[in-house]
């Protein structure tokens, strides 16, 4: 599919306006690092097809604005949690989203990506690199297999990418830290047979409905914790 070239002055007023909107306050070195990922999202995307975006939709919209809403509960579960520096693992962060999106708002936070996919973890460490984000950490592996290879354990452990939730709790589960939870970017919100399919182990904390600037469409956090 032909990608449109990225009209990189649209992106950042579009970009400024969604981040007042959020309540956002970024520096002007993380504007420009989000539209520099925009960019190289775009630029990836002509070769290795990264993202699946539909004619309609955009990268402001349903990458940058989407992952940026998130950004205001990740800091009230943080400073509720007394945690300065969390560790957030991204789970199927495919391009790095929210993960390289929450580590450009949070340069303070460690934040690690994970996806199965060679080309995904590839364009991953490149955007890393280029932004020059000291803070995240791409691991190219199954999830189910990181708790063997690493020692870490993590605050959040978050998706955006997974349907199926009973799946993403229970492969991550190892990888928990002791008052770790999840964190499940979704569209609608879990209906009530989606929930009870969590079983015995884990319960929803909340569902937090999220308004995403320029965007017609329904988003939610479902948080979950461990029983």
């Amino acid at each position: 599919a032909e990608m449109i070239t990225l009209d990189l002055a649209a992106l950042e007023s579009g970009l400024h306006s969604g981040l007042e909107a959020l309540g956002l306050d970024l520096s002007a070195l993380q504007i420009a690092q989000l539209c520099q990922y925009a960019s190289l999202i775009n630029k990836w995307n002509k070769v290795y097809n990264l993202t699946a975006l539909r004619e309609q939709e955009s990268i402001l919209t349903h990458h940058l604005l989407d992952c940026l809403a998130v950004l205001a509960p990740l800091k009230d579960w943080a400073a509720s949690n007394n945690l300065a520096a969390p560790k957030i693992l991204d789970v199927g962060s495919g391009a790095g989203l929210p993960g390289l999106i929450i580590a450009i708002c949070q340069p303070d936070w460690f934040i690690h990506t994970i996806d199965t996919v060679g080309k995904k973890t590839a364009f991953m460490q490149q955007a890393a690199a280029q932004l020059q984000l000291k803070n995240v950490s791409v691991h190219h592996a199954r999830v189910e297999a990181l708790s063997q290879q690493y020692a870490l354990r993590f605050d959040l452990i978050i998706s955006r990418a997974f349907s199926s939730l009973p799946d993403f709790l229970s492969w991550t589960a190892l990888l928990r830290a002791p008052q770790g939870k999840w964190l499940a970017m979704k569209g609608k919100a879990p209906n009530s047979a989606e929930l009870a399919e969590l079983g015995h182990a884990f319960h929803v904390e909340k569902v937090q409905s999220l308004a995403v600037p320029q965007l017609q469409a329904e988003r939610c956090l479902v948080w979950i914790a461990a029983n």
